[in-house]
C-alpha cells in the first residue's frame, strides 16, 4: 500500500506541474517594471512599454485583452520587439495593439512576422538555437503588418510606429531627443551590420548601427539577442538595447533560471536587465509561445514597464 502511495505521488507531481505550465501560468500576465538611470541630468523622466513576443492565435481572446487594456499604463513611448504572429491573423494583431498606435513607438520584426510555426522535436531546442533558414517565401502577411503599423506617410502626424528593421528613427520624447537604431532578426540572419573595412586602423570603424553624438539618449532595438547585435549596439555607444525572443526561456527550473536562450546568449541571461560593456540591456520574456510548445512554467508572461530617469 505504501509502494502505492508513493508511486501515485511521483505521478501526480508531473501532473499537477503539466497542468499549470498549460493551462494556468500562460494566462497570469505580468507587468516587469524596471528603473533605469540612463537620462541625462535634469532630463524629465518617461515610461517606456515593451512588448514582446505575442505570438497570437485566433483563440487566445484573453491574451488579446489583456494587451489592449495596457493603454491604461499610459506609456511615453511604445517599442515592440517583434513575433506577433502564430498565424496569419494580421487584422486581428491590428486590433489588439489599436489604442497604443496613438503613442509615438517603434518595432522591428521577428522570424514569426514572417514565417508561421512549425512542428520541431522539443528535444532539439534544448540542444541549439531553432532554425528556419530553410524557408525563402513568408507565408504569413508581413507587409499588411508593417502597413498596419506604421504611420500613413501622406499625412504628417499620423498614428502608428516607425520599422526600425536595419533602420533608424529620432524621437522627442517628453523635451529628450531618443536616437532608436534598430537590427533585423538576427535568428533569420536578417541583420545588417556594416563596418568600416578601409578605416586604417587596428579596430574596424562602425558605421552601422549609429546614433548621433547630439542624442540625449540612444537606443538599440532588435528582436534576438544574438551577442553579435549586442556588441554592435554597444559598439556604437548605445545607452540602452532592448531585445525579446527568448521567452525567457519559457520552461524555467525554479532557483536555477533558463536551461536555453534560442541564441548564443549565456542562459543567465535569458530576461531582465544587465549590463553588456558601456550599455544596459534589457531583455523581455514576452507574452507568448509556439502552438507546438504551448506551455510556460516558473515563466509568466510578461510586458515591461520601464521608468527612464536621469543619471545620478
Amino acid at each position: 500500500m505504501k509502494k502505492r502511495a508513493l508511486f501515485a505521488g511521483a505521478l501526480a507531481v508531473p501532473a499537477a506541474a503539466g497542468i499549470w505550465a498549460a493551462g494556468i501560468e500562460p494566462h497570469l500576465f505580468a507587468i516587469r517594471r524596471h528603473t533605469l538611470p540612463i537620462l541625462p541630468a535634469g532630463a524629465e523622466p518617461m515610461r517606456v512599454l515593451h512588448v514582446s513576443d505575442l505570438h497570437l492565435a485566433p483563440w487566445q481572446k484573453h491574451r488579446a485583452a489583456w494587451v489592449k487594456a495596457l493603454t491604461r499604463l499610459e506609456p511615453d513611448l511604445v517599442v515592440n520587439t517583434g513575433d506577433n504572429l502564430s498565424a496569419d491573423i494580421v487584422p486581428e494583431v491590428i486590433d489588439v495593439f489599436d489604442g497604443l498606435l496613438d503613442v509615438p513607438g517603434v518595432f522591428v520584426l521577428g522570424s514569426n512576422d514572417f514565417f508561421s510555426p512549425q512542428a520541431k522535436n522539443p528535444a532539439k531546442y534544448l540542444r541549439s538555437p531553432s532554425e528556419v533558414k530553410h524557408r525563402v517565401e513568408p507565408d504569413l502577411d508581413v507587409k499588411a503588418l508593417v502597413r498596419g503599423f506604421e504611420p500613413d506617410s501622406e499625412r504628417p502626424g499620423a498614428r502608428g510606429w516607425h520599422l526600425l528593421d536595419n533602420a533608424e528613427v529620432s524621437l522627442t520624447i517628453r523635451g529628450t531627443r531618443i536616437d532608436l537604431c534598430g537590427l533585423g532578426d538576427a535568428h533569420i540572419d536578417r541583420d545588417r551590420i556594416r563596418f568600416d573595412e578601409d578605416s586604417g586602423v587596428a579596430e574596424a570603424e562602425l558605421e552601422y548601427p549609429r546614433f548621433a553624438a547630439e542624442a540625449g539618449l540612444k537606443v538599440g532595438v532588435t528582436h534576438a539577442p544574438y551577442s553579435r547585435t549586442l556588441e554592435a549596439f554597444a559598439s556604437a555607444g548605445a545607452d540602452l538595447i532592448m531585445t525579446g525572443h527568448t521567452h525567457g526561456g519559457q520552461i524555467r527550473v525554479p532557483f536555477w533560471g533558463a536551461p536555453v536562450t534560442n541564441c548564443d546568449l549565456d542562459r543567465t541571461r535569458a530576461r531582465g536587465v544587465f549590463g553588456y560593456r558601456k550599455s544596459t540591456v534589457e531583455i523581455s520574456a514576452g507574452l507568448g509561445f509556439s502552438p507546438f510548445s504551448p506551455v510556460r512554467f516558473a515563466c509568466r508572461p510578461e510586458v515591461s514597464l520601464l521608468t527612464l530617469v536621469p543619471r545620478s
